[in-house]
């Protein structure tokens, strides 16, 4: 393990379900890169893998729907994180909603927000999308799920 490897592995950002609808299209997936990325105007990062089949569809999408989890919500997490939209449709087995710019909203989520798309930034082997939230809702409180708590989900797709 590099050095930069071991400061890596100290770090437990929450994670988030990202969805993306577009072209007729939907996806989701397991987050663990993402930010609040400006303070005015308000902005928020979410990195996802090119590997990733959301990211096809979120490439061609005007907003992303962000959603945090809290760490009651495991299951939620794993099917976003261990399984592929190459193969199935996450959103078939989940209770949604229709929200702002078609996107789709989890109702099971603690937290969410849909934002616009500003900005697409090339990270490597992730892609940034630079979002405005335009609209969200709160539905429980309670602790966030982080990385150490999803450590053990293995992914849909390789990093």
């Amino acid at each position: 393990m590099t050095d930069v490897d071991a400061f890596m592995s100290r770090l437990s950002p929450d994670m988030c379900v990202v969805t993306a609808v577009a072209g007729g299209e939907r996806s989701g997936c397991l987050v663990g890169f993402s930010s609040q990325c400006s303070i005015r105007p308000v902005r928020f990062v979410v990195w996802i893998s090119k590997a990733n089949h959301t990211y096809a569809v979120a490439r061609a999408a005007d907003c992303l729907a962000v959603h945090l989890l809290t760490r009651e919500q495991y299951a939620l997490a794993a099917l976003f994180g261990g399984q592929t939209g190459d193969r199935t449709d996450k959103l078939a087995h989940v209770p949604w909603t229709r929200g702002r710019g078609g996107s789709v909203i989890l109702d099971e989520a603690a937290a969410w927000f849909v934002g616009s798309v500003e900005q697409r930034v090339d990270g490597g082997d992730h892609v940034g999308f630079v979002l405005t939230p335009e609209d969200w809702g709160s539905r429980a409180d309670g602790p966030l799920l982080r990385l150490d708590d999803a450590k053990d989900i293995s992914p849909g797709h390789p990093a």
